[in-house]
């Protein structure tokens, strides 16, 4: 009588021991409609994060801010998204939550609107942080939800998703030249119309989502390398310092590389967020590429083919003449993201049953810091001079040398 009960348990259990729903999703290949969704509602989210940086100029001549004023803008807009991001990934880990993505571009919404309106610069702070607080629930979850639907490519997944914010990033300029200089501040109340089409989206993804919840409730496998091991440890420092680098640089041109243009080159500010948007759009372009060669050729080549591939052309901007700096621009935005994907698929599949923390670890953790690296970079603007603070950046990629002591993992990873 006992032989029976033993098969009928061993039927029920076996087939929830793979981890989330990976081996479902790995035999139907990825799920293009939802990975198309995801990514959409990603360049929208970046889209209107990104025009905050873009009107910086129209802030600091209509309210006379300095620029550590500005770069306390960054601060608060990438400090609220820094301190939940882990926050909300680990909760997730433990409970998902299918229709928080939709709930969080609430605030992203109710953050233009303020923003729009906004007549002293504490209530700008308090409109970025809210922009903040949006990005800071959206990231971690959408992150898992691009992995669970990539089919087994990894990589390729996290390229779409990357693709829909870098292109989205690199819009705000220039929706900002279009729209906001000609029409002023209170035509950012327009692209709240953008987050309302954001939460449609999301709300639909969260109906996919929901049913996907109930296959994750399986222990990990016993053969995967303890999180707590030390190459796990050591390996998570060094990718976090790697895209920090990345992000700081990248913070300090979005942030700052207007005026940079505007003092060097005396360009009006519509024609430095053209440049600007040049920039920003061979960033994306970068960021999609990488994912799809990392899943191909390894990881770890793609790490250093970005490190050592920039540092050539940021070490020459700061001498370049203004033709020259938009060519550059475009070299050291494709290379510089060309690992971001690379990057942060490399951490999941160090921690496989952490993907909200992990995911908001290195969008929160890394990205925030890059904000707050953009804050002191405008107190340094502030009394050494803009140009000053470029010479500093073009040494940033150099820390990406610290991928020498990145361990070698699992094939999956390289």
């Amino acid at each position: 009588m006992n032989k029976p009960v033993v098969v009928s348990e061993e039927a029920l259990v076996a087939p929830v021991v793979v981890p989330d729903v990976v081996a479902p999703a790995a035999v139907a290949g990825p799920a293009y409609v939802v990975l198309a969704g995801i990514s959409l509602s990603h360049f929208l989210n970046d889209t209107m994060q990104s025009l905050i940086a873009s009107v910086y100029p129209i802030l600091k001549d209509s309210y006379a801010l300095d620029f550590a004023q500005i770069g306390m803008i960054t601060l608060a807009f990438q400090f609220t998204a820094s301190l939940l991001q882990p926050v909300i990934g680990y909760v997730t880990d433990r409970k998902a939550q299918p229709f928080s993505l939709a709930i969080g571009m609430g605030f992203t919404f109710f953050g233009l609107l303020l923003l729009s309106v906004a007549q002293q610069y504490p209530v700008i702070l308090v409109a970025a942080a809210l922009v903040g607080l949006g990005s800071a629930v959206f990231h971690p979850e959408s992150a898992r939800i691009a992995r669970l639907a990539s089919g087994g490519r990894y990589g390729f997944a996290q390229s779409v998703f990357q693709l829909g914010g870098s292109f989205g990033t690199s819009m705000g300029p220039l929706l900002a030249a279009l729209i906001v200089v000609p029409f002023g501040q209170p035509s950012i109340a327009w692209f709240s119309s953008i987050a309302f089409l954001a939460i449609v989206i999301l709300w639909r993804i969260g109906h996919w989502y929901k049913p996907q919840i109930a296959t994750k409730k399986a222990p990990p496998p016993a053969h995967l390398d303890a999180p707590s091991s030390l190459r796990v440890k050591v390996a998570l420092v060094v990718l976090v310092a790697l895209l920090f680098s990345k992000q700081l640089y990248v913070s300090s041109l979005s942030s700052y590389y207007i005026f940079y243009l505007i003092d060097k080159f005396a360009v009006s500010t519509q024609t430095a967020q053209f440049y600007l948007f040049i920039f920003l759009a061979a960033n994306a372009a970068g960021a999609f590429f990488g994912g799809p060669l990392g899943d191909r050729f390894g990881r770890k080549y793609v790490i250093w083919f970005s490190i050592l591939g920039a540092l050539p052309f940021t070490l020459a901007l700061p001498y370049a003449g203004l033709f020259a700096s938009a060519v550059l621009t475009i070299f050291i935005g494709f290379i510089i993201s060309s690992a971001t994907s690379s990057i942060i698929v490399f951490a999941q599949e160090l921690m496989p049953h952490r993907l909200g923390m992990i995911s908001g670890v290195f969008f929160g953790f890394a990205f925030g810091i890059g904000g707050l690296g953009a804050a002191v970079l405008g107190k340094v603007a502030d009394h050494t001079g803009i140009a000053f603070v470029y010479q500093v950046c073009a040494l940033l990629p150099a820390i990406g040398l610290l991928a020498v002591f990145l361990p070698k993992m699992p094939n999956a990873a390289r």
